[in-house]
């Protein structure tokens, strides 16, 4: 089994330590590099292509906001999931615009991390409903304006899998949703990554929404969290 590689970025040494040693206790997961300031976060993704980038809010030189824009640049196959003392409405908005999988405060018990980066990696959403119900609303194209259609449009089942993804159903409960195999669904979840030139879930439903696609009663904020 390939291990996923995860970058760390925090500009606290004893933060990133102790992350590390949370992670690295399981088999299926290798920390490949650290990072403590913004810039040095971008360059090092750029560099290492890790699966999963654990990224604060507030870093020196480039905070982590912008810091995952320029992830999102330099590697949009990169999930990053956030890891902040920081829960204000502001931050969370604009991290996930910027193209964040997750958001995950740093009083998360350690079992929730090591879920957390299972779950962005494998394309997944890590995000309250109530919260993603609030950053959906903002991405609406009656506020931003519809984005122009993609080169290649989803297909009928497709969007049926991204409306379900959208309402926080996972790989399995999709699949019987639709009756079809998780290696299915994993498939039609990876051309659509594809065809939007998005990393996460998260991202692909914004693109739904601003695009007209999806409305907001296919997403989250209707459906409980899942494991």
């Amino acid at each position: 089994m390939t291990p996923i590689r995860i970058l760390l970025a925090d500009d606290h040494i004893m933060v990133r330590e102790g992350t590390r040693r949370i992670l690295e206790r399981e088999p299926d997961l290798c920390v490949v590099a650290e990072a403590g300031d913004g810039r040095e976060t971008v360059a090092l993704v750029e560099q290492e292509r890790p699966d999963v980038a654990i990224v604060d809010i507030s870093m020196p030189v480039m905070n982590g906001i912008e810091a995952t824009k320029g992830i999102k640049k330099v590697a949009p196959e990169t999930a990053v999931l956030v890891l902040t003392a920081y829960d204000d409405d502001q931050y969370v908005f604009a991290i996930l615009e910027a193209g964040a999988a997750g958001f995950l405060l740093k009083n998360a018990r350690g079992s929730e991390l090591i879920d957390a980066v299972r779950r962005v990696n494998s394309g997944e959403s890590v995000l309250h409903p109530a919260i993603a119900k609030k950053v959906l609303r903002r991405v609406m194209p009656s506020e931003f304006g519809a984005e122009a259609p993609a080169n290649e449009p989803l297909t009928e089942r497709e969007l049926d899998v991204l409306r379900l993804a959208g309402r926080g159903l996972s790989n399995r409960q999709i699949a019987e949703e639709l009756v079809l195999s998780p290696r299915t669904i994993q498939a039609h979840m990876a051309n659509i990554f594809g065809k939007l030139h998005v990393g996460s879930r998260t991202e692909a439903v914004m693109v739904g929404l601003r695009r007209g696609w999806l409305a907001l009663t296919d997403t989250i904020g209707d459906t409980p969290p899942t494991d």
